[in-house]
C-alpha cells in the first residue's frame, strides 16, 4: 500500500488549503481514514477520521475549522482548512486511524505563516 499526499504549502494566517492523500493498492472503501500532523519538534499527532459510511470525527484543535471527506471511487482522502492559524504548521499525513497501520508516506508540508 501506498499513501501519496500532496497539496500543502504555504498560506496566511485566516486562509484556507485542501490537501489530498491518494491511496494506492487497497480498496479505500474497505478502511476507515484518518489524518494526521506532525509540527516542527513535535510527535505526530491523530486530527481526523473518516469511517466507510462517511461519520467524521475530529480532535479539538481542528473542530469547525476542517473538514475530512473521501471520494472512494478516485481513492483518494481530502482535508480542507479554513481559518488557518501558525501553529496549525505541521508535515500533515494519511493513514489508517487504528489497528495495523499502512506504511507511511512523506507527508505534504503546510506553512502558515505571514
Amino acid at each position: 500500500v501506498q499513501l501519496q499526499a500532496s497539496g500543502g504549502g504555504l498560506v496566511q494566517p485566516g486562509g484556507s488549503l485542501r490537501v489530498s492523500c491518494a491511496v494506492f493498492g487497497v480498496d479505500l472503501r474497505d478502511y476507515a481514514m484518518a489524518w494526521y500532523r506532525q509540527p516542527p519538534g513535535k510527535e505526530r499527532e491523530l486530527i481526523a477520521t473518516i469511517m466507510s459510511d462517511h461519520t467524521t470525527n475530529y480532535a479539538a484543535s481542528v473542530k469547525d475549522r476542517f473538514t475530512i471527506s473521501r471520494d472512494d471511487a478516485r481513492r483518494t482522502l481530502f482535508l480542507q482548512m479554513d481559518s488557518l492559524k501558525v501553529e496549525d504548521t505541521a508535515v500533515y499525513y494519511c493513514n489508517r486511524p487504528a489497528g495495523e497501520m499502512f506504511q507511511w508516506g512523506q507527508g505534504t508540508l503546510v506553512t502558515v505563516s505571514s
